[in-house]
């Protein structure tokens, strides 16, 4: 509240289950504090009418949405044809408006990405529209209070600066160390389990790896337990390579994996207007090239023994419904390599570089 000036003249927008940390802490206990106004999405299908309706002062929201956002804008116009129109003078601030009215964001003054890494260029297009993302980080265990990223002091890749009151340290090992007011007692009636997740001096282990720069801005470089090595015997952190995949106007999401195998491999879910192209055979091959260029990209920013060797392109879609997302739409990394792990071997010996699943 203080941090953000939040006050009654302010409006949120709640979507999330209501029992989840983030909903709790970003809009109830903050309306509750501040008097801001609450607004209700009906459904995921009236969200963006939803948002508009609302015109939130503040919005929060994870990648995978500020991504939709974007490539629905560029449906009705062409990056370049924006691009090109952002840059004169006399027209940038009508398109600006235009566009953030179009999706519900014209009053917005706080914009609020979390959950997931946002890549650095999304934070830039969506600057170039006048709206600064600021990144946030935090977790059920201390309810969403360890990092927010300052107006001003934003820098693409970190999630920004400890909160007010939060002590923040890197072990040895690399894992984000945090303590403050906001961490919880324990787990329930799991006290060894409690004990294990936290230092002797009180600091929550969080799972996650990372490094501080010299403003003690955080950039998250990976689970501490989602590391995995293939047979090359290097840890592959999984996160930053699905950061890059999933910019593609092609994917929804992806999942790199590859434990134990000759080299990574990722399993992709299209995003939904490119499925049709699955029925049409010259549509299939120019989305086969398309995806084949971006696997070479993206092997191209990375190390050598992070290289993936193919694309997995998945029939189902991954929804929270069916339990391969969470509500807060991240991947379940164990669902999705368990349900998959019988077809590995065929994909590895085909020697293709984009599967399609049969």
């Amino acid at each position: 509240v203080r941090m953000f000036n939040v006050n009654t003249r302010d409006r949120l927008i709640s979507y999330l289950p209501l029992a989840h940390v983030f909903e709790r802490a970003a809009i109830e206990c903050l309306s509750i504090f501040s008097g801001a106004q609450v607004f209700f999405a009906d459904s995921l299908d009236t969200f963006v009418q939803d948002i508009q309706r609302a015109r939130p002062t503040m919005f929060q929201s994870v990648p995978r949405l500020w991504l939709k956002f974007q490539l629905g804008v560029f449906s009705k116009m062409p990056p370049k044809k924006l691009s090109t129109l952002l840059k004169i003078p006399i027209l940038n601030n009508i398109v600006r408006k235009k566009v953030l009215t179009g999706l519900g964001l014209q009053d917005a003054r706080i914009a609020i990405s979390g959950s997931a890494p946002i890549p650095p260029d999304l934070i830039g297009w969506y600057r170039s529209l006048g709206l600064e993302l600021l990144e946030g980080y935090g977790m059920s265990e201390n309810f969403c209070y360890s990092h927010m990223a300052r107006p001003g002091r934003v820098r693409p890749g970190y999630v920004g600066e400890p909160d007010p009151g939060c002590e923040v340290r890197i072990s040895d090992a690399g894992e984000i160390l945090v303590k403050s007011p906001a961490n919880m007692l324990g787990y329930y009636l799991a006290d060894e389990v409690t004990k294990e997740s936290f230092t002797e001096d009180g600091f929550l282990k969080t799972g996650d790896r990372g490094e501080e720069d010299e403003l003690k801005r955080l950039r998250i470089t990976g689970r501490v337990k989602e590391l995995f090595k293939t047979s090359k015997g290097k840890y592959v952190a999984p996160a930053p390579i699905e950061n890059l995949i999933n910019t593609d106007a092609n994917v929804e999401v992806s999942c790199v994996s590859g434990s134990g195998q000759p080299a990574a491999y990722a399993t992709i879910m299209l995003a939904p207007e490119k499925k049709a192209a699955l029925s049409d055979p010259a549509q299939k091959a120019a989305l086969t090239k398309e995806l084949e260029a971006l696997l070479a990209s993206v092997n191209s920013q990375i190390e050598n023994f992070e290289e993936m060797q193919f694309f997995a392109v998945v029939k189902d879609d991954w929804q929270i419904e069916n339990g391969f997302l969470t509500p807060t739409m991240k991947i379940k990394r164990n669902v999705i390599e368990e349900t998959y792990e019988t077809k590995l071997e065929g994909w590895y010996k085909s020697k293709q570089r984009v599967i399609f699943e049969e």
